[in-house]
């Protein structure tokens, strides 16, 4: 018996987790819904003076960490997840939680979603067995250069997959609240 191939493994999870259950549950995603603030003192994105927006954050995080909008959630994804380790691992490094631009909007946050997911398989998809099993790097900070970077790929699908079953979660108590249900006067 051959071998497992475990990028072709490791990116038919992702694949799989986005065909069947991710990209299906983003659909007919708003601006109230993205940004909607289910309890007090949400952490979201919101507008700088500038005209950008930035994500609420704090180090180290509150203990217990505050409740996130889908807009901080998905903001998540697609820059902390996916953008910064596109950027670290098959770029030129310089992308930081500092100078990214955060997507203001439902369908900005969507498509920069779509294009990122994309290019993160891509990338993947060119990785042989030897660039699984090779260390992150100075890519990754140091507790973490060590490691495999199938352990680093296995860890962004956990992030993926994890975020957005909190994102579905904000979406059903959304449609389920008395003030968003087609039934409410």
């Amino acid at each position: 018996m051959a071998a497992p191939e475990w990028g072709a493994e490791i990116l038919g999870q992702l694949e799989q987790h986005w065909t069947e259950a991710m990209r299906p549950r983003l659909q007919g995603l708003d601006d109230d819904e993205y940004f909607w603030e289910p309890v007090e003192g949400c952490w979201s994105v919101r507008p700088r003076p500038d005209g950008s927006f930035a994500a609420d954050f704090a180090w180290p995080e509150p203990d217990p960490p505050p409740v996130t909008t889908i807009a901080w959630r998905l903001s998540h994804i697609i820059v902390g997840v996916l953008e910064t380790r596109i950027d670290h691992h098959f770029g030129d490094r310089t992308l930081s939680r500092e100078n990214a631009l955060l997507p203001g909007s439902a369908e900005a946050a969507l498509d920069r979603l779509e294009r990122a997911y994309h290019r993160w398989c891509a990338h993947l998809r060119r990785l042989g067995d030897a660039e699984f099993a090779a260390p992150v790097g100075a890519a990754e900070p140091p507790q973490w250069s060590h490691l495999p970077f199938a352990a680093l790929a296995l860890h962004v699908n956990r992030e993926i997959i994890h975020h957005h079953a909190e994102v579905a979660l904000l979406r059903d108590l959304y449609r389920s609240h008395p003030a968003h249900r087609d039934d409410a006067v």
